[in-house]
C-alpha cells in the first residue's frame, strides 16, 4: 500500500511517497519532491510568517497532494515542523493550505518530530548497516529552524531527546549577510552553535545518523560520512565562491549552497556532543510518517 508525506519545514516543503519494501527492504520510495519554500526567512516583526509565503506553501502542497494521489498514495499525512509551530498565525498557514490544497497539516511537537527522524532512520537501514537491537544509536536532526539530537535503541526506540532553536536557516538568517559566510561570520557560527550545545549530558551512542536537508545534501560532497575532515573540505567548497557559481559546480540548489554552511557548523557541534562522527541516513522525518501510518494499520 503506497503512503505519503508531505513535510512543510522551515526551509523546504517536501513530498515522499512510498511502498512497503520486499527481500528484506523495509520502504521503497516511489516519488519524490523537494521545493524551497523558506517559511522561516523574512518573518513579521511578531515573528509571523508572511502571507506571500503562506499563499506559495498552500499552491506547493497542492501540487504535491495532487502528485500523490497521481502516484497512488492512499494515505497521505502532512506535517509541519519548527517555522510554523514558533508563528503566531500557524493557524493561517494551516487554513490557506487546507483551502487550497484539502489537506490537514498537523504541527507537530518538536519530541514528537525526533522521535519519528529517529524512527525513519534507523527503521530503514539496510540490514548489514543496521545496529544490534540493544545498541545506543544517536540520531542528528539538523532543519531550517531547529535541530533534534536523539538516543535510543533499535529494541526499545527513544530513551533521550534534546531540541534546540538552531538550524541552518535560522543561523544563516542571523549572521550571514553575504553570498557565503565571511571569516568572521563563520565564527559567529560556530560561536552559537557551540554555546547553544555546551553543557550537552548526552548518552554515549556506539553509532550516529544525520538526517535532514543539510545532511542529505552534505551526503553528495562526503561520501556519506560526516568528520571533521569531510565537513571541513566540504565547508571549503561551498565557500569557494558566488552561492550561484558553486551550486553550478555541484549540483546543488543555490539556496542549499547558501545555508549549509550554518548546517555544517551545527553538523559538527552535535556530533563533538554525542562524541562519534555521523554518517548520513537514507532515511529521516518523512519515512517514519509513512512508517507510523503503517504501524498505526492505516497504511
Amino acid at each position: 500500500m503506497r503512503c505519503a508525506c508531505i513535510d512543510i519545514g522551515s526551509n523546504t516543503t517536501r513530498l515522499l511517497v512510498a511502498e512497503r519494501g520486499a527481500d528484506g527492504v523495509v520502504l521503497c520510495d516511489v516519488t519524490a519532491d523537494r521545493v524551497f519554500t523558506r517559511l522561516g526567512a523574512g518573518r513579521a516583526p511578531d515573528g509571523g510568517i508572511h502571507p506571500s509565503r503562506i499563499a506559495a506553501v498552500a499552491r506547493v502542497v497542492a501540487a504535491q497532494a495532487a502528485q500523490a494521489r497521481a502516484a497512488g498514495a492512499r494515505r497521505l499525512r502532512a506535517v509541519a515542523t519548527a517555522a510554523v509551530r514558533d508563528a503566531p498565525n500557524q493557524l493561517e498557514l494551516c487554513a490557506a493550505v487546507q483551502r487550497r490544497a484539502g489537506v490537514r497539516v498537523e504541527i507537530i511537537g518538536a519530541e514528537e518530530e525526533a522521535r519519528l527522524a529517529f524512527a525513519g532512520a534507523i527503521g530503514t537501514l539496510s540490514a548489514a548497516a543496521s545496529p544490534p537491537p540493544g545498541e545506543c544509536v544517536g540520531v542528528v536532526d539538523v532543519g531550517g529552524g531547529s535541530t533534534e539530537l536523539v538516543c535510543g535503541t533499535r529494541a526499545e526506540g527513544v530513551s533521550w531527546v534534546r531540541s534546540f532553536p538552531i538550524g541552518s536557516g535560522v543561523l544563516t538568517e542571523r549572521h550571514v549577510r553575504g553570498d557565503c559566510p565571511s571569516a568572521a561570520e563563520l565564527t559567529a557560527l560556530r560561536g552559537e552553535a557551540a554555546r547553544t550545545l555546551a553543557g550537552l549530558d548526552a548518552p554515549s551512542p556506539r553509532a550516529a545518523f544525520a538526517v535532514g536537508g543539510s545532511a542529505t545534501s552534505l551526503g553528495r560532497l562526503t561520501g556519506g560520512r560526516l568528520h571533521p575532515a569531510s565537513l571541513g573540505q566540504a565547508l571549503e567548497a561551498l565557500c569557494s565562491g558566488p552561492a550561484d557559481a558553486v551550486a553550478e559546480g555541484l549540483g546543488l540548489h543555490p539556496d542549499r549552497v547558501r545555508m549549509l554552511p550554518a548546517g555544517i557548523v551545527v553538523l559538527g557541534e552535535a556530533a563533538r556532543a554525542l562524541g562519534v562522527p555521523l554518517r548520513v541516513a537514507s532515511g529521516g522525518l518523512r519515512e517514519g510518517v509513512i512508517l507510523a501510518i503503517w504501524a498505526d494499520g492505516d497504511g
